[in-house]
């Protein structure tokens, strides 16, 4: 980890660079106005069902139609860890008894539902008026309490210093503007609080197959590697994140930044999925779930706001 405690000001003396100048990247000539209404549409076209094999079968927006999509959420988080339920532990739920915390990108919200359980003051926005939507009546459904509203994150309508912890999984590389959200987090976050978020992996096994299959394909054509990431990625764009990149933006603006790999059966066995049953039989769970921590396609990150 010691790559990580490299400070901003060192980086950039190495002559490595700013870090937001990747996070406030364009996407080909749009505008960044023109790349959040991008976002808004997709996500509002796709809350977070996109990648379902078939869509569930059931009353929508009944419990049994929210427990089978959070059962099929988990199922893709299998190789987190041994626990059925990783989360817990990323969240570190044992310790939200009362703290006030932020949801950035709530979804279907199950993660939601997770902190609302452990007994954290939630509030949990997103730029999608149907996950708006999702959430709120998964709330209601299971009775639970939360402030849920349509927001940019880029631009927080909340004090400073308001949240204990600001809580996000897959949500800011997809931004116009990453680091205005990373500037946000931190602005809103108490003195000493806690980021905990998760970004696209640039060194995992998903980008390494993006950028052998199509971006060797494409080269000549003038494409980049970082069109042809976004192309292939969910959303109308996305970000993918190096471990020293990210570090550096998180340093830019926190302490105590800790980051790991986690990955999901495609990481840890890359063939189509028809075929991963057939060598599931002769890999272990536990090699699954060390082949994903190497070469997973998520960077899950944790920091601290300065006191």
């Amino acid at each position: 980890m010691e790559k990580l405690e490299c400070s901003f000001r060192e980086r950039r003396f190495l002559g490595l660079g700013d870090p937001m100048v990747y996070a406030e990247k364009r996407i080909d000539a749009l505008a960044a106005p023109d790349v959040q209404q991008g976002n808004k549409k997709w996500w509002t076209s796709n809350t977070m069902s996109y990648d379902w094999k078939d869509q569930v079968r059931l009353e929508k927006f009944s419990r049994q139609w929210f427990d089978e999509i959070d059962r099929r959420f988990l199922a893709g988080a299998r190789l987190f860890s041994a626990q059925e339920n990783p989360f817990y532990e990323l969240m570190e739920t044992s310790s939200l008894e009362g703290k006030r915390v932020l949801e950035i990108g709530c979804g279907m919200g199950f993660h939601a539902e997770l902190l609302s359980r452990a007994g954290a003051v939630l509030t949990t926005v997103d730029i999608s008026p149907t996950s708006v939507e999702a959430t709120r009546a998964r709330f209601a459904v299971k009775g639970l309490n939360a402030d849920i509203f349509e927001m940019d994150a880029e631009a927080l309508a909340f004090p400073d210093d308001s949240f204990d912890l600001v809580w996000s999984w897959g949500v800011i590389h997809h931004s116009s503007r990453t680091g205005r959200i990373v500037r946000e987090i931190e602005r809103v976050l108490k003195p000493g609080g806690s980021v905990k978020l998760m970004v696209y992996n640039l060194g995992g096994m998903s980008a390494y197959l993006t950028m052998m299959m199509r971006y060797s394909l494409k080269f000549w054509s003038g494409s980049s590697v970082d069109e042809e990431l976004w192309r292939s990625s969910d959303g109308f764009t996305a970000r993918f994140y190096s471990k020293d990149l990210l570090a550096d933006l998180l340093y830019t603006f926190f302490e105590h930044v800790d980051i790991e790999t986690f990955g999901q059966e495609a990481d840890a066995i890359p063939l189509p999925r028809q075929l991963r049953p057939i060598a599931r039989l002769f890999i272990s769970n536990a090699k699954q779930r060390e082949l994903a921590r190497q070469r997973g396609a998520l960077l899950f990150a944790a920091a601290r706001k300065r006191s």
